[in-house]
């Protein structure tokens, strides 16, 4: 796996957009269907050529994520930016401790492959798959100490539809956090690298609004 400065940065942009969708169905319930498509697309994604390819191999399936990461990382002004950032933070320490669990590992990538035949029936975003990545997260992740406390509506959150799309939204977060520490990501890089890595991200964003 690549681990330059535009792989680590897409991988981190892949966690942004995660974080920036639970946010908004947890307020909302409801989020972008693109970009909803290509976080859960990216659980699949077990040999990718390259880190781009883990999302779709267009820059546009995964712009959502590089604006989110630009902005969140170089503003942090609104409660909605400050959500996310909490999420991407923790999805990027609960990684740490799943990468020390073999085990645990183990039945997530197990798990993930017996869906795949859901996946390619129904498709990425049917209510089907959503519940089973849901499922996977809850009896896997959800058992560390430290869990994610999603902020919201209460009456969202409660609709069981919204609950597995966070959870399922949270696993591909988890996904993207494991590719950001292959490709080379550390986290003293969004203290003392922000700006190098904002700067990219924009980069990035603007060329994915280019027509071919």
């Amino acid at each position: 796996m690549s681990r330059t400065l535009n792989d680590q940065t897409l991988a981190l942009a892949g966690v942004f957009q995660a974080a920036n969708l639970v946010q908004q169905i947890a307020h909302n319930g409801q989020c972008t269907e693109a970009s909803l498509e290509t976080c859960i697309r990216s659980l699949f994604a077990t040999d990718p050529a390259s880190t781009l390819d883990v999302y779709g191999g267009d820059l546009a399936d995964i712009r959502e994520g590089l604006v989110t990461l630009s902005s969140v990382l170089s503003e942090q002004s609104k409660q909605q930016d400050i959500e996310v950032l909490r999420y991407v933070l923790n999805l990027i320490h609960l990684e740490s401790k799943l990468n020390r669990r073999p085990d645990m590992l183990d039945v997530i990538g197990s798990r993930i492959d017996q869906a795949r035949h859901t996946a390619s029936h129904f498709g990425y975003t049917h209510g089907n798959l959503i519940s089973n990545l849901a499922s996977i997260y809850a009896d896997t992740i959800s058992t560390f100490r430290l869990r994610i406390q999603v902020s919201g509506n209460p009456t969202v959150l409660q609709q069981e539809e919204n609950a597995a799309r966070v959870r399922a939204l949270l696993l591909a977060g988890i996904r993207s956090a494991v590719l950001w520490r292959q490709t080379g990501g550390r986290r003293w890089q969004l203290i003392f690298a922000r700006k190098k890595v904002i700067r990219h991200a924009r980069e990035l964003a603007e060329q994915a609004n280019r027509p071919l």
